[in-house]
């Protein structure tokens, strides 16, 4: 197989624009986003601590209070006093416990508010990286493009141990096709080389057709009766959307 230069110096010249695209117009304004939700998230961080801060003086009031009260009773009657003293404690315990449990709260809401903005960013993030991708990848010949694709193909066909393979090929027997899916249709005489190269390693005898999906977006996947072989950005970008999802989710 032939290493065609003028295709890898497109797709390096191709990957820059969108390195440089991406960076310019969605990893600046994504910062940005970011950044400000950080700024309120520590707003209400701060707010929290004010609170907190609200809740130490009173329990502080309320000790002083107390306090007074039983060097007062001490005075008078020291049987007084000890309850006085007694119910000053279960106050500040039960002070204590609140200004604990308002803590933990604020603490609580201002993680999973942060974990939530952050998988946004990255969901925002992801959409836009695949719409500037998909545009760029529009302006590449469909003949470069399906090179590619048959390309990657094909190294992974040949990488597959030989009981893999002799099991995706014995799916095809008794007349059954494979079916090649992709996001363009292929011109006929792309069509044909796609063919031929496939039967080198599925053997000559298996039937292959093919459709088109558009939902692929880019790429291509070999649909065997039993088992598919994806290779879109379809099924990259739901690998990458699930794994946001569960990271918010975990959090």
């Amino acid at each position: 197989m032939r290493f065609d230069w003028w295709t890898l110096a497109l797709q390096t010249i191709n990957f820059a624009v969108l390195v440089w695209l991406l960076h310019r117009f969605l990893y600046k304004p994504v910062l940005r986003m970011i950044d400000a939700r950080r700024a309120e998230i520590d707003k209400q961080y701060s707010d929290a601590r004010r609170e907190e801060a609200k809740a130490r003086e009173r329990l502080a009031a309320i000790e002083a209070k107390h306090a007074s009260i039983a060097a007062e009773r001490e005075s008078v009657l020291k049987n007084a006093a000890a309850q006085a003293d007694e119910s000053t404690k279960t106050r500040r315990a039960q002070a204590e416990r609140e200004a604990a449990e308002l803590l933990e709260g604020a603490r609580r809401s201002l993680a999973a508010e942060r974990n939530q903005a952050l998988a946004e960013a990255q969901r925002v993030a992801l959409e836009l990286g695949a719409e500037f991708a998909r545009r760029l990848l529009a302006e590449v010949p469909l003949q470069l493009r399906a090179e590619a694709w048959l390309e990657r193909l094909e190294q992974h066909l040949a990488t597959l141990p030989d009981s893999e393979l002799k099991a995706l090929i014995g799916q095809c027997d008794n007349g059954a096709a494979l079916t090649i899916v992709t996001a363009s249709p292929l011109p006929s005489g792309t069509a044909e080389v796609w063919l031929t190269r496939l039967r080198k390693p599925l053997g000559p005898e298996i039937t292959m057709k093919f459709i088109v999906d558009p939902t692929l977006v880019a790429g291509t996947e070999l649909h065997f009766p039993n088992s598919i072989l994806r290779f879109s950005w379809q099924s990259a970008l739901a690998a990458l959307r699930a794994e946001i999802d569960g990271h918010g989710n975990a959090h």
